[in-house]
């Protein structure tokens, strides 16, 4: 047995020092190393977009809550690491490479389009069966065989995550031993020189990812993904041709996975799109991928002259309806603004739907300014492109009164957690503060419902100014709803909170919250009228809104505070919905 310090000795060096006249031992040429090195880093690259796009399909889609997503990262982190194992099995690396990569790249461009046909299968399936045996809509089959093909499509692309994640395992030490092969001299560094090309292409994969492929089709990102994978087993057959066994049927698979692939690039992003508008009970009739969230509307057609129903889905769960989302927005906005003293000047957070922004323009203020994050979303409203058909677009203007073009407008396409960081530094100050921010179900959200948060607009409201904040619903999530109108206290504010039904959402409320003088509640019990245009509310409505259970605010001393890092209330959140979460689009 060998010694570490006799194994550092040159080839051609006896242990006692003397000369040997062997030639000195064959190494990787400089050609086939820079080769295998880019064909790691690019794969690594791949390899991490995978985890992206099947977590990003499950946010999006399926509409997974956020810890499912980091629990795909982890099942793909692990399998990654099984596979490492399981490639010691492979007896021939040069052939078990070139095979692994034609398997990743056909794997990989077909995970999405698949997991969205069964889901679509699984969720169009009791309607097929209803419709076929003349059943009723309140008894659609929805138990047995059904409803455990409905679950277990909701997990399958964490199957695809463990099946991609054990082949991507495999890569490093298939490629370790391909580099050590072609070299006659222990490699004293193929690890490291090997990891380190995996972490620098993971990271430009990562580059790729936020920076173009979060804006296009995820079909198309996964078939674009899988063709490097492809063309990465077709140099790679190429160079090492001679090295590969069953090397011709290898290139005729490759050459075979090239047209399905482009296939799937060209005609696989309608497809996906067609399964996945399965899930909505109603017609899709636009979809669009922006760079923080999917949107898909819907079109219910009515008889007897009656208007069509669109409805907005945001990374699948229902944004606004035509047929009431005036009853939400009348809520959110006019108690505020008969609250505060003045509607001069004020701010809406989130809302780039404009349909808040069209009631709060009913008090004709002098200036409104409107932050939202997506500034897709906020064109689709204010000017709806041309590819988007032509009676929804006119529905979309007719519903938000092409509020989104009014001169006295202000946009502001920022995050909101910084971007009012960027009004306090102006100085400005508000009469009204109205947030509308989508449920805290991502951490990301959570923050923006955090006390720091909260302070922050505390010092943008003026004195006798009235803030509100939409607050999940009461009935399904009664925690989370009193943690937001507690959070809202511990930043300063005088907190009252109100509810209402709105026939898509069912019960749901809002916080709002006044800095000094009456608290809004009492500034509302004044009123005897709304004194703008206004089909719905009425005072009566708004002072029976105030009304809760005998016992709903019986544990409130045992809710938290949602402080800034706490994740509190996101995790109050989940308790609450994570049993509506998959594929609860109707």
């Amino acid at each position: 047995m060998t010694t570490p310090l006799l194994d550092e000795l040159p080839a051609n060096t006896t242990s006692g020092g003397s000369q040997q006249s062997s030639p000195p031992s064959r190494q990787v040429s400089w050609f086939d190393d820079a080769l295998l090195l880019g064909i790691m880093a690019s794969l690594a690259g791949c390899g991490l977009i995978y985890e992206y796009l099947l977590s990003h399909y499950a946010g999006r889609i399926l509409g997974a809550l956020e810890a499912a997503i980091y629990t795909m990262i982890g099942l793909m982190i692990v399998s990654m690491g099984v596979g490492a194992f399981a490639a010691r099995k492979i007896k021939c690396a040069f052939t078990g490479f070139a095979m692994l990569e034609l398997t990743v790249a056909l794997c990989g461009s077909f995970a999405i389009i698949v997991t969205a046909a069964v889901i679509g299968f699984g969720q169009q399936l009791p309607l097929t069966i209803a419709n076929t045996l003349g059943l009723p809509p309140d008894h659609l089959p929805n138990g047995g065989f059904i409803a455990s093909l409905q679950t277990l499509s909701a997990y399958l692309p964490y199957v695809w995550g463990v099946l991609l994640g054990l082949m991507i395992g495999m890569e490093i030490p298939l490629i370790a031993r391909v580099r050590q092969s072609l070299s006659e001299a222990h490699l004293l560094h193929n690890a490291g020189t090997i990891y380190g090309a995996d972490y620098i292409g993971a990271g430009i994969g990562a580059a790729i990812w936020v920076g173009f492929m979060l804006a296009i089709d995820i079909q198309l990102a996964a078939a674009l993904t899988a063709s490097v994978n492809l063309i990465a087993g077709l140099i790679f057959i190429w160079r090492f041709w001679s090295k590969i066994n069953h090397v011709k049927l290898l290139l005729i698979g490759h050459i075979i996975a090239s047209v399905v692939i482009g296939l799937l690039a060209v005609k696989g992003p309608s497809w996906e799109q067609h399964f996945n508008n399965l899930l909505y009970k109603d017609h899709v009739v636009y979809a669009k991928a922006t760079r923080f969230q999917q949107l898909n509307f819907t079109e219910r057609l009515r008889g007897g002259g009656l208007p069509p129903v669109y409805n907005l889905y945001i990374n699948g769960r229902l944004q606004f309806s035509s047929s009431d989302e005036h009853i939400y927005h009348s809520f959110l906005v006019h108690p505020t603004l008969a609250a505060s003293a003045r509607h001069d000047n004020v701010l809406i957070i989130g809302g780039g739907d404009g349909l808040g922004l069209k009631q709060v323009l009913k008090w004709q203020p002098k200036a409104v300014t409107l932050m939202d994050l997506d500034k897709d979303l906020l064109a689709l409203f204010k000017s709806p492109p041309a590819d988007m058909p032509k009676r929804l677009s006119d529905a979309l203007l007719a519903l938000n009164g092409d509020a989104l073009n009014d001169p006295r407008l202000t946009l502001m396409v920022d995050d909101a957690f910084n971007g009012v960081d960027k009004l306090i530094q102006k100085g400005q100050i508000f009469d009204a503060i109205i947030v509308d921010l989508p449920d805290p179900s991502h951490p990301d959200l959570n923050k923006l419902y955090s006390d720091l948060f909260y302070r922050k607009l505390n010092e943008l409201l003026s004195a006798d100014g009235v803030i509100t904040v939409q607050s999940t619903s009461p009935y399904h999530a009664p925690k989370a709803f009193i943690s937001v109108g507690k959070t809202l206290t511990a930043a300063g504010f005088n907190v009252k909170q109100y509810h209402h039904n709105v026939p898509s959402f069912g019960e749901w409320g809002w916080s709002i919250g006044s800095k000094m003088g009456k608290n809004p509640q009492q500034r509302l019990a004044a009123i005897d009228n709304i004194p703008v245009p206004e089909e719905w509310l009425t005072p009566g409505l708004i002072h029976g809104s105030f009304e809760f259970p005998k016992h709903f605010y019986a544990d409130i001393d045992k809710i938290k505070v949602n402080e800034i890092g706490s994740l509190q209330l996101y995790y109050y959140h989940l308790a609450a919905w994570s049993e509506n979460e998959v594929i609860n689009l109707f």
